[in-house]
């Protein structure tokens, strides 16, 4: 596999994760499956019948529990570390089967260019960072959408996100380099969305802390 190929692919498959932990793994799976998409070696059981069906569950399930009220909040505190995981193993899916330029591996131990340690830490910080940044941006956005609409535009903001993790990894496997495109521009997306809850945050607690000290001091105040 093309070392650009694979890279490209690898992140732009961990980024998706970010939207839902489950929807990339059930779109590599079956673009194993179909023969659409290469992995690395020991990653081809994701291609396997089982495989798909317990993705298929699994994704099933994460995306009708994102429309139940609160429940979603539930699901974005579990899926923060899950989706760093799940970034992690796409992006070595895609690295582990990086080639040197005529096709064979310079470790044929690994069958791949890259040594697996250094191909985990590479997974591991690009992978995972780019799940890690798409899954803050969309916890933030939804906490603004709970905040300004009391959670009712929240199954709109879900359908967005759900939208979004399967455009963004089907068109990884398809048009890698156009998935490329797609994803710098939710990255870039997700980090405005998170700094400005944190900048409402950092102008909020202040206000929060000096009506606490107002109230300590003047009792009666609050009678």
């Amino acid at each position: 596999m093309h070392i650009a190929i694979a890279l490209i692919a690898g992140i732009c498959l961990a980024a998706a994760c970010g939207f839902r932990v489950f929807v990339p793994l059930l779109v590599a799976s079956i673009g194993v499956h179909l023969g659409w998409l290469n992995v690395g070696p020991g990653f081809n059981w994701l291609g396997s019948d089982w495989a798909l069906a317990l993705l298929g569950v699994a994704t099933a399930t994460e995306v009708a529990g994102y429309y139940i009220p609160w429940v979603d909040h539930a699901l974005d505190t579990i899926s923060t570390p899950a989706a760093a995981v799940a970034g992690t193993l796409m992006a070595m899916s895609q690295i582990s089967g990086i080639t040197a330029p005529d096709g064979s591996p310079l470790l044929p131990e690994s069958g791949s260019l890259i040594s697996p340690a250094f191909g985990w830490i590479m997974s591991a910080v690009l992978g995972g960072g780019a799940a890690l940044i798409v899954q803050l941006g969309t916890v933030a956005l939804r906490v603004a959408s709970t905040a300004t609409t009391g959670g009712l535009a929240n199954p709109i903001v879900s359908s967005v996100e759900h939208a979004g993790s399967l455009i963004l990894a089907v068109v990884a496997v398809v048009v890698p380099v156009v998935a490329l495109i797609l994803t710098a521009i939710v990255i870039a997306l997700a980090i405005r969305w998170y700094l400005n809850r944190r900048e409402k945050q950092a102008r909020v607690e202040p206000a929060y802390a000096r009506a606490r000290t107002f109230t300590r001091m003047n009792p009666h105040a609050a009678a």
